[in-house]
């Protein structure tokens, strides 16, 4: 019992010293955390002071206020870059005393080249030019240099490409356009600017996380990964904990502009904003398309349009049966080359609906798959040969066209000589492509899901506008459904879209533009 006694004594006395180790170097740590953190607060005021002082002399020089779109990608031909015009000619219009900046990563072009390239894509003249501000380090932004954390790592990335940005100049408003949500905080707290942001697809969204929850193999979820619980559950916590810091990141704008009920949804989730976010559906030209004729064309109007397009493509069946229109038929896609796109899927239903040609009464050789759309970079050119290969490998390479980077009167001639415009996107944040498909007069088809599902695709007066699907088979049946169409059913399908689209016109999107931006122009006006 003494020895017991003894034992327990030295164990206390030997528990007493380690804490007080402990406690002696848990008070210095304390210490060096406190002083750290106050040189650190020194030096994010010292900056803010810096960065506003910077401010003020440009404005006692330009003695006006500015306002800067951060796209680093603005010459790319997506509906993103649309919105950017847009966006700089309504406010152009509206505001003739303030000064537009737009910082873009883009190299080897100038300021005039970009503009004449918006011109020639959008139909976008602006009314006098924006400054622009070449950022050098886009790369940082890019998915090829983070192949695991990817999300992570393009956030982070997006950070410094902000900061350059900032340092070069410094506005009175900041505009994120592009979804570079984790730029707000730097603007705002440490370039003290009213800041705003126009979102397209939420970065992280819930989505995403049940993809992975339920192990399933998409573009953002690798197959090995889908295929081990182990990994599949710490993902869950990686897109659980960015999630957070995304929202926290997006909180800072003081307007939230979101371009789809699809996209609200997730926004309101994760930033909890609600007071500050509004819908505003990004502006298409549909104008331009609704130009080409279409009420009052009858059968025999139909028939001669479609022997002018089998003549004008070169393939051209002979015979039509009743009711059924077996010219040539060209079935478009429009959409930049990014793997979100799901070209593959348009591929291999395009494949299908031929097996089912060959099969039924004739038909294969009168039908062409077109992809329209835009390559950003080396990585979307390697992802063009790859679908090229995918053609080749399913025999359909001769039935197959890739057009990139088309103008804008060479995309509209192609929607308004196709018999279905195709969009296979799951989750589309909203769908640009598919209304300028339906302001053409071309059936749309597009993915059961996202923007098209609730906001595009629906019904208008109780008339149906397009079609929609989900997976190989049901996108090759659709097809086949709609070309099977009599005239007088495909020109009321047509009557209806065309009728729809309406609301997502270049003048609705500044109507709406402006007056959510309205509170923050005059703060700095």
């Amino acid at each position: 019992m003494a020895g017991h006694g003894h034992h327990h004594h030295q164990f206390s006395l030997c528990f007493c010293d380690l804490m007080r180790l402990l406690w002696s170097l848990v008070v210095p740590c304390v210490y060096l955390s406190l002083a750290l953190s106050l040189l650190l607060l020194l030096v994010l005021l010292g900056l803010r002071m810096w960065l506003q002082g910077r401010r003020k002399s440009r404005r006692a020089q330009d003695g006006g206020p500015a306002v800067a779109f951060f796209h680093p990608y603005c010459n790319a031909g997506g509906g993103g870059e649309r919105v950017l015009w847009c966006c700089l000619r309504a406010l152009m219009n509206r505001y003739p005393n303030v000064s537009f900046v737009v910082y873009t990563g883009d190299q080897g072009v100038s300021g005039e080249q970009i503009l004449e390239w918006a011109r020639q894509r959008f139909n976008i003249t602006l009314p006098r030019p924006p400054t622009f501000v070449f950022l050098r380090h886009r790369g940082l932004v890019e998915a090829a240099c983070y192949p695991h954390f990817t999300l992570l790592g393009q956030s982070l990335g997006s950070m410094f490409l902000g900061w350059e940005a900032l340092t070069a100049f410094v506005p009175d408003l900041y505009v994120d356009s592009m979804g570079y949500a984790f730029t707000l905080p730097i603007f705002r707290y440490l370039g003290g600017c009213k800041v705003a942001s126009y979102v397209h697809y939420p970065t992280v969204s819930t989505d995403m996380l049940s993809v992975v929850r339920e192990r399933n193999p998409r573009f953002n979820n690798a197959d090995f990964i889908s295929r081990n619980p182990v990994l599949s559950a710490l993902k869950v916590v990686y897109y659980c904990c960015f999630a957070l810091l995304y929202g926290l990141a997006g909180s800072c704008s003081d307007v939230v502009m979101v371009n789809s009920t699809w996209t609200l949804g997730h926004i309101l989730a994760l930033w909890r904003s609600p007071s500050r976010t509004s819908v505003v559906y990004p502006p298409c030209d549909v104008r331009a398309f609704l130009e080409v004729p279409l009420d009052g064309e009858d059968e025999e109007e139909l028939e001669e349009g479609w022997e002018e397009l089998g003549s004008e493509l070169g393939s051209e069946e002979e015979g039509r049966g009743e009711g059924v229109d077996r010219k040539c038929h060209s079935i478009v896609s429009v959409g930049q080359f990014r793997p979100e796109k799901d070209h593959p899927l348009q591929i291999r239903a395009f494949r299908k609906l031929m097996d089912r040609k060959r099969e039924g009464t004739g038909g294969r050789e009168a039908l062409r798959l077109v992809l329209i759309g835009g390559c950003r970079n080396k990585e979307d050119e390697d992802r063009v040969l790859m679908l090229r290969g995918l053609c080749q490998e399913l025999g359909i390479s001769d039935c197959v066209d890739f057009k990139l980077n088309v103008s804008f009167e060479e995309l509209k001639r192609e929607l308004v000589n196709a018999s279905i415009g195709l969009h296979t996107m799951w989750n589309e944040h909203f769908g640009i492509g598919v209304v300028e498909c339906m302001a053409a007069g071309t059936i749309v088809l597009a993915h059961k899901s996202g923007g098209p599902k609730l906001d595009i695709v629906v019904p208008y007066e109780g008339r149906q506008t397009g079609f929609l699907a989900d997976s190989e088979d049901s996108y090759a049946a659709a097809m086949e459904t709609i070309l099977s169409l009599t005239p007088s059913a495909k020109l009321e399908i047509k009557r209806a879209a065309r009728e729809s689209v309406g609301r997502f016109s270049d003048q609705e999107f500044e109507a709406c533009f402006l007056a959510a931006t309205e509170p923050l122009l005059n703060q700095v006006v």
